[in-house]
């Protein structure tokens, strides 16, 4: 199985989300991130999903800058692999894994490569010979309805339908815009809230976000 987690923005928890997954999903699975940037300024995310989740993890690319990856590398001149090449990487790996998480950067149109290509081209190719499922990490307020239902309508434009939509970061106490969103992002969308990651659960001791990924992912139904 080659299950995308794909965020509408940066920072709104994908990362966190894709290791409560991993653990969801159990033994067997491996966490890919095609390319990380911006190493060097922070720990790098495939280091946090390995910490929480104590999966396997892997990642094909890595730049120094806080950029979009093409941009990235454009700006120091290096070559990084086309989508082509981390679609060969992935059919690879899941021959031998029961699952294959991978985690976007960004949005579904950065751009992995300098040729064009995206991360839902990568989805897209990927899905033409194997089974691929979509999980859509948003935010919970405001802004959310507008950058949630284009990142729906763009999966769907390449016949990616999206499983469900997880809150990548849920704050404690919720104001009216977060109190209306939790119905109206399913309304806008047709896509159903399958899970929500407490804000801050990052920082818990693996042991313990082990044990509580199952209950923030309840909804989450494995196939």
């Amino acid at each position: 199985m080659i299950v995308f987690v794909v965020g509408t923005d940066t920072g709104v928890g994908k990362t966190v989300t894709t290791a409560a997954l991993a653990v969801r999903h159990g033994p067997g699975t491996i966490v890919v991130k095609p390319t990380q940037t911006g190493v060097g300024t922070d720990e790098p995310d495939i280091s946090v999903v390995r910490h929480l989740a104590g999966c396997e993890v892997a990642e094909f690319t890595r730049l120094e800058d806080p950029l979009a990856p093409d941009t990235a590398a454009r700006l120091r001149g290096v070559e990084i692999p086309t989508v082509g090449e981390h679609a060969a990487r992935i059919r690879e790996l899941a021959r031998s894994r029961d699952t294959v998480l991978v985690e976007g950067a960004g949005g579904v149109r950065v751009r992995l490569d300098t040729a064009g290509g995206t991360l839902l081209d990568l989805a897209a190719e990927l899905a033409e010979d194997h089974p691929v499922r979509t999980h859509v990490v948003t935010r919970i307020g405001l802004g959310t309805l507008n950058h949630t239902e284009l990142t729906v309508d763009a999966l769907r434009s390449r016949g990616l339908e999206p499983d469900g939509l997880v809150l990548g970061a849920l704050p404690p106490d919720l104001g009216q815009a977060e109190q209306c969103n939790r119905t109206e992002l399913l309304r806008v969308t047709g896509v159903p809230i399958v899970g929500a990651i407490p804000a801050g659960s990052g920082r818990l001791p693996p042991g313990l976000f082990r044990a509580r990924a199952a209950m923030w992912l309840n909804e989450l139904t494995p196939r």
